[in-house]
Parts: structure tokens; C-alpha cells; sequence
């Protein structure tokens, strides 16, 4: 195996610039540790907010750091007490961080392993997406027979949450741009535009309002969410971070459930009953350009880091 590898990493708060693409040493995996040869790596909004120092006071970094919470890849190394994992398996998970890189340390208990017949660059981008939907129906005890709205529906957090719900029988009100309405029918979801006004247009399609309502996109759309489920308590989001100010509960995926979530998501892309879109794919050395992407924040489905574009197929869907 080589001795050296090429990741992105930021040594400053910053801009898009401040990614660079670096050699490093081949980590060895320690204790409940596998490294894993990456073959793709999500893109999230939380890449771009740490990279920012938008979250430093809550959650700072220590440099030098590599992005890249998601990966897919195969297995070349375990640590000490892993078992369940060889090299040579494909796996997929949420690694905290250093997935813009060839090669990434992943914790055991935070990773699946990847059916054969879902693309690298969908396996890449389910983690977050899959463990922040869940969590945040779990959280809002959402059954069959409700109404969720879910707004920011087309994004990758959003998107997957509307079809987990539509699996638990739910009906659910979508919003994003006009251009993603037929997208978002076809999670069976009901598209409604958001901004100004987006109660009224929630409720012309629930007259009696919504039973829970889960914000995946901080563009202030809080206190209407909070007037048409009835009070705050039903509401969770991931991304306003003033959402206190509205007595919203703040949404964080635990560690705990990671690899329960990601095998049940698993199955249902097997089974076709969840998809995901990936939107675009970036190079190593595209880092910037994909962080540039993901802040200006209407991309449809996921942004995927490639390693080595050239082997790994090209965006799609599954």
C-alpha cells in the first residue's frame, strides 16, 4: 500500500481558497478502528460551516483538518478488537471527519456495509442524510396518518426524510423551488413554494394544519412552521441556528444508532422504496468549487467528492 496520500485540508478559517489538496502519511487504524480506501465522500452543509469558522464557537477545529463527515470505500486495514470487518469489504458510513482524502480512519460502530448494487457516489451521500432523517422522525414521533412538512424537501437531508416518512404512512407537504415540484411529487411529497406567505400555502393543502414540521434549510421559515403545527414543541430544524429564539428544538444525529440506520436505508434503496440524487461530482482538487456549490444552497440531492473521477463513474441517481 502506498506510504503517502492526497487529501484536502485547511490549516485557517476561511473561504473556499483556504482548501488545499496535500500529501499525508498512510495512517495505521487504532482501537475500534477500520481505514478505509475512499471511493467517494458526501458533501454537507456542515463541511463548509466548519470550514468557515460559522460553527467555531460551538464546534472548533483543530488544524490541520480534513473535511468529510461521509464515505464509501473498501476496507485495507481493521485496528485492534474490530470484528465484522476484513479488508476487502465495501463498506459506507459517518467517520466525523477526513473524508476529502484517498484514504480515511472510520470507527467500526459507525459504518454498514454497502450493497453491491448501490452506486459509490449514493452509498457516499446516504450517512448524514439517512441519520439526520431518522433522527429527527424520531424525535417528532411521526406515525402513519399525520402531516409532516418538510421544508427544504429536495435537498439531501430533505429528500430522504420525506420518503422515510412515506414509509411510515405520513402524508407530506414539501417546499422548495417550482423547478424541484415535480421532483418532489415523485418522493410523494405535495409541493409548495416557500418564503413569504408559506403558511397560507400549507394550509390550502391541510386545511386543519400540520401535526409536525422538520426545517432542513434556515432560511427562516420557523415561525410559520410553528403557526401551522400549533406550537414549537412540534417543530425540530437542522440548520437555524436561532431556532431557540422560537423554542424549536436543534436536531443532532447521535453516534449511537449510526450502523442500524444506515443497513434499514440500506435496504430500502435495495428494495427501491428510497433514492437519492446525486447532483454533481467533484474532483479532490474541485473541493472548493463544490463548497462554493453546496453554500449557495438550492442543489437537489447530494454533492459527492470523488478521489479519482476518472474511475468512479459519473452523477446519477439510484
Amino acid at each position: 500500500m502506498l506510504k503517502t496520500y492526497r487529501a484536502v485540508q485547511f490549516t485557517e478559517y476561511g473561504g473556499p481558497d483556504v482548501l488545499e489538496v496535500v500529501r499525508r502519511e498512510v495512517p495505521r487504524p487504532g482501537h475500534g478502528q477500520v481505514l478505509v480506501e475512499v471511493r467517494a465522500a458526501g458533501v454537507n452543509p456542515l463541511d463548509w460551516q466548519l470550514r468557515s469558522g460559522a460553527v467555531a464557537a460551538m464546534m472548533p477545529v483543530e488544524f490541520p483538518a480534513v473535511p468529510g463527515g461521509d464515505v464509501a470505500g473498501v476496507v485495507v486495514d481493521v485496528g485492534e478488537d474490530v470484528t465484522g470487518f476484513a479488508a476487502g469489504d465495501e463498506v459506507f458510513g459517518s467517520i466525523g471527519s477526513g473524508g476529502y482524502a484517498e484514504f480515511a480512519l472510520a470507527p467500526a460502530a459507525q459504518i454498514a456495509r454497502r450493497p453491491a448494487n448501490v452506486p459509490w457516489e449514493v452509498a457516499a451521500g446516504l450517512p448524514v442524510a439517512v441519520s439526520t432523517a431518522y433522527q429527527a422522525l424520531d424525535d417528532l414521533g411521526v406515525k402513519a396518518g399525520e402531516t409532516l412538512v418538510v421544508d427544504g424537501a429536495a435537498g439531501g437531508v430533505g429528500s430522504v426524510a420525506v420518503q422515510i416518512a412515506r414509509q411510515l404512512g405520513a402524508t407530506v407537504i414539501g417546499t422548495a423551488s417550482e423547478r424541484n415540484h415535480a421532483y418532489l411529487r415523485s418522493l410523494g411529497a405535495e409541493p409548495v413554494t416557500y418564503g413569504e406567505g408559506l403558511a397560507e400555502r400549507i394550509r390550502a393543502l391541510a386545511p386543519n394544519g400540520a401535526d409536525a414540521a422538520f426545517d432542513t434549510a434556515g432560511k427562516g421559515s420557523l415561525p410559520a412552521l410553528v403557526d401551522v403545527t400549533g406550537g414549537p414543541e412540534r417543530v425540530v430544524t437542522i440548520a437555524d441556528h436561532r431556532a431557540e429564539e422560537h423554542g424549536v428544538r436543534f436536531v443532532f444525529a447521535g453516534a449511537g444508532a449510526v450502523r442500524e440506520r444506515l443497513e434499514r436505508a440500506a435496504a430500502l434503496v435495495v428494495d427501491g422504496a428510497l433514492t437519492l440524487s446525486v447532483a454533481r461530482t467533484y474532483a479532490l482538487s474541485q473541493a472548493a468549487d463544490a463548497h462554493r456549490e453546496s453554500e449557495g444552497g438550492h442543489v437537489r440531492g447530494k454533492l459527492i467528492i470523488v478521489p479519482d473521477r476518472r474511475g468512479y463513474g459519473c452523477p446519477g441517481s439510484v
